[in-house]
């Protein structure tokens, strides 16, 4: 189970931190994600980050957002700063249960097994 906090209405230019915490097995986290989906358009991968510490974001937030995690908390972090209207959007993490390659899979719906329900970014 994949638990997200963070979201909210945020003005443009503020800088939230969605978190992620995972209640499960570690062992089935190879990966976890971030992905956004606004109103009227598909689900998109924005970043990801294995257990090995390897991250790889989307260009649209390259820059502008962080993935970290924390494996004694099972959690995982994406910091967004300088926020944008086009920011606005339900975001999720997912989980890989298995191995990831360093690159676009990372940001690849298809690789993830496991998915939050969401939380509402609203940046105005």
């Amino acid at each position: 189970q994949l638990v997200e906090s963070g979201g909210g209405s945020v003005q443009a230019g503020g800088s939230p931190r969605l978190s992620c915490t995972h209640f499960g097995y570690s062992s089935s986290r190879h990966c976890m994600g971030w992905f956004r989906q606004a109103p009227g358009k598909a689900r998109e991968g924005i970043a990801g980050i294995r257990r090995d510490g390897d991250e790889y974001y989307a260009d649209s937030v390259k820059g502008r957002f962080t993935i970290s995690q924390d494996s004694a908390k099972n959690t995982v972090y994406l910091q967004m700063n300088g926020l944008k209207s086009e920011d606005t959007a339900m975001y999720y993490c997912a989980s890989a249960s298995e191995w990831v390659e360093l690159g676009p899979g990372y940001l690849d719906t298809s690789r993830y097994n496991y998915w939050g329900q969401g939380t509402q970014v609203t940046v105005s």
